[in-house]
């Protein structure tokens, strides 16, 4: 017989370290969010938009000047690696970057969207699509 006390036992512990844990992947969001918010208004657009998962996509398409159909292909597995890819770099091109700034803002986003948010780049407003 297994004793009562081993089959109680809760699946998740209560110590700190998992709390600690919480709160790093939280201030880690909260880091992304604010560099993504900030993007957004620097490309003219309502800052909340960075907030809506799939409409924060959606805005970066339209920042980018890429068309709606990529959005798309981020549901399919594999093309989605180089649909991210291409919406990020849009977005990069927005600001005067180049494709290590739009592989770092597809693969690094905790780090770029910050850069781009609060540092001194602008957004260039352009006539059609590239």
């Amino acid at each position: 017989m297994v004793p009562i006390g081993v089959l109680a036992t809760p699946l998740q512990s209560s110590d700190a370290g998992g709390i600690v844990l919480l709160l790093f992947q939280l201030l880690l969001a909260a880091i992304q969010i604010a560099g993504m918010w900030m993007v957004f208004k620097k490309a003219g657009h309502a800052g909340w938009k960075a907030i809506i998962p799939i409409y924060n996509l959606y805005i970066m398409l339209r920042i980018g000047e890429n068309a709606w159909w990529w959005l798309l292909l981020v549901f399919i597995p594999v093309i989605n690696l180089y649909a991210l890819y291409k919406i990020h770099a849009g977005v990069a091109r927005a600001f005067g970057r180049g494709i290590g700034f739009g592989l770092g803002l597809t693969f690094l986003g905790i780090l770029f969207f910050p850069l781009l948010g609060f540092g001194d780049y602008q957004h260039r407003q352009s006539g059609g699509l590239a």
